[in-house]
């Protein structure tokens, strides 16, 4: 859906087409029976072709849709996969969105978390130069009694999730691999984390990067 929008700061008063996207939330999950971070890793077709650009920009120069068939070696689906944290849209306006992020870590995850375990961290704008859409982050503490499925998302709506678990006190090296693609989130919440809830934690529970 695009939305069209006349800013005051705009050259001209010129309208600014923009893609309209729903807000959405996102959680960082951390299993404190395992100490460990719970995020997700899937296929993301976007980053995939600019994976493909990056490595095939011929393919591109002349805007030719048959020429993507005649790549004699296409790249793995691999390129395309990103570690993320669980999240969702907020597309169900009789939740509130703390049950909404309930639902998404019960279906991408697979842990039952009660909404009175959520805590917020913050809300902000993703993709400002696309869609602008507000995200709220909250943190949730889970336990492996609280584990009721394998998660994995839901299939019929082409959702193909895997759960990953990070541990503590391999976090922050993980954040800054960027051979490990992964959203901004991740980042920000580990480093949250480790300022906010890390000096919390028994010092057993700790240990060196």
């Amino acid at each position: 859906m695009m939305k069209t929008a006349c800013c005051e700061d705009c050259l001209f008063q010129a309208s600014c087409p923009a893609p309209y996207s729903l807000p959405g939330v996102s959680i960082l999950i951390f299993n404190t029976s395992r100490q460990c971070f719970v995020v997700v890793k899937q296929f993301r077709p976007a980053v995939y072709m600019c994976e493909v650009e990056r490595q095939h920009p011929q393919l591109f120069q002349n805007q030719d849709k048959e020429s993507f068939s005649r790549l004699e070696d296409p790249l793995p689906a691999v390129v395309g996969v990103t570690y993320e944290l669980c999240a969702g849209i907020v597309d169900k306006p009789h939740l509130s969105l703390e049950e909404i992020a309930c639902e998404e870590i019960l279906e991408e995850c697979g842990y039952r978390v009660p909404v009175t375990n959520l805590k917020k961290i913050t809300s902000y704008r993703s993709g400002v130069g696309v869609t602008g859409s507000r995200q709220t982050l909250f943190y949730a503490e889970v336990t492996d009694q609280m584990k009721t499925s394998g998660g994995g998302g839901q299939p019929e709506e082409g959702e193909l999730i895997e759960v990953v678990e990070i541990p503590l006190e391999d976090s922050m090296k993980f954040a800054y691999d960027e051979t490990l693609p992964k959203t901004m989130g991740v980042i920000f919440s580990f480093t949250w984390f480790q300022n906010n809830i890390a000096p919390k934690l028994p010092k057993s529970n700790i240990k060196a990067p």
